[in-house]
């Protein structure tokens, strides 16, 4: 896996970078010196994208230039989508029932928008990336508890490694401890480096402070970084981890736990809703921690009350959301399976790879269950 996701990457990307000099580059109406600084500023973003995949598994570069590494791949994104969008103009300008003259100022006055377009596009995702989490308050009324009301906040793929760093981790936790939750239901995908590389940041995890504890579940991306060293100083936290069990909380609800799904994919770990849910009494409602929304499909005729997951980054970049929707069910937000029970998608408190967002904002979620 390690070998075989980096060359996919750089395989998919070069693909990329040679398709948009070839289809978008070579056709626009432009300078001649303005074609060139374009071919240049493509050359080097792959280049800061093979930057990026070395440094994720190999090398430590400085801050600064991680940042660039990383935002380089979002500006991949953007040119993937930039080649379909650029396909549809090409076409369009060429069945136009206009003269020549009128057909290459169209063209010209097009490709000026497009190259507007595109950098707007990126500037925008940049910003938004940039952002602190907000606090998305959730009411979820299934009248379960005789009128009380357990406050949950939820955090989801917050990525520490990289970018996320202590300082990140270190402001997230004040966000969380001023809600002053019951508890504190963490989704996976928190950890994207070997714990020995990023201890100093989740040690800061330690100073969550909720009524009835921090509870967490492995993601897929824990798989990649040795899931059982990572596991056992979690718990040396005081945080509760799951593994496919679950807990009684105030003698009202069952909280319960997964692996994640990926976890089938290399028959290790591997998520186990029989073992998560055998010792809860049919009569307690259960709050379930499943990485990926996906995991809905995999109840085994199971019928939590709540279901937590996250993992699809509410998209991260638009329009990648449909692309996370041929993978799983729902991409953000509540969702009702049926008359009285829920599914809440998460969009993650990081990010993954580039630090941009468009149309997904970074999120802690302040759940009210009732």
């Amino acid at each position: 896996m390690k070998v075989l996701f980096p060359f996919i990457v750089t395989l998919f990307f070069g693909m990329v970078h040679y398709l948009v000099y070839t289809r978008i580059i070579s056709r626009l109406h432009i300078k001649s010196h303005s074609r060139t600084l374009l071919k240049y500023l493509l050359i080097i973003n792959m280049t800061a994208i093979i930057g990026y995949i070395t440094s994720y598994y190999a090398l430590n570069p400085p801050r600064l230039l991680y940042f660039i590494f990383s935002l380089s791949m979002g500006v991949g994104f953007v040119l993937f989508v930039g080649i379909i969008l650029y396909e549809f103009l090409h076409l369009f300008w060429q069945i136009i029932p206009f003269s020549e003259e009128k057909r290459y100022f169209l063209k010209r006055s097009g490709d000026i928008a497009f190259l507007s377009l595109g950098t707007a596009y990126i500037g925008a995702g940049i910003a938004e990336g940039s952002k602190d989490p907000m606090v998305k308050f959730v009411d979820v009324a299934q009248e379960r508890f005789g009128g009380k009301i357990y406050k949950i906040v939820q955090v989801s793929d917050m990525h520490i490694g990289g970018l996320i760093d202590k300082e990140f981790v270190v402001k997230s936790v004040a966000m969380i401890n001023r809600l002053e939750p019951d508890l504190i239901a963490i989704t996976g995908d928190l950890c994207d480096a070997d714990i020995e590389a990023i201890k100093e940041a989740i040690d800061e995890l330690g100073y969550l402070k909720s009524r009835y504890g921090t509870y967490y579940i492995v993601g897929n991306h824990e798989y990649f970084h040795s899931i059982d060293t990572t596991i056992a100083y979690i718990k040396t936290l005081g945080i509760h981890v799951f593994e496919n069990s679950a807990v009684c909380i105030n003698n009202d609800f069952y909280i319960a736990g997964v692996y994640d799904l990926f976890g089938n994919r290399i028959q290790s770990h591997m998520p186990n809703i029989h073992q998560a849910m055998q010792d809860i009494p049919p009569e307690f409602p259960t709050l379930l921690l499943a990485h990926q929304p996906k995991f809905a499909e995999y109840l085994e005729g199971f019928t939590p009350a709540l279901i937590l997951s996250g993992h699809t980054h509410g998209g991260q970049i638009w329009p990648f959301g449909y692309l996370v929707k041929l993978a799983q069910p729902y991409i953000k937000g509540l969702h009702q399976l049926d008359a009285h029970r829920h599914i809440y998608i998460n969009s993650g408190i990081g990010f993954w790879g580039p630090p941009m967002r468009l149309g997904s904002q970074a999120e802690i979620t302040c759940i009210s269950w009732s």
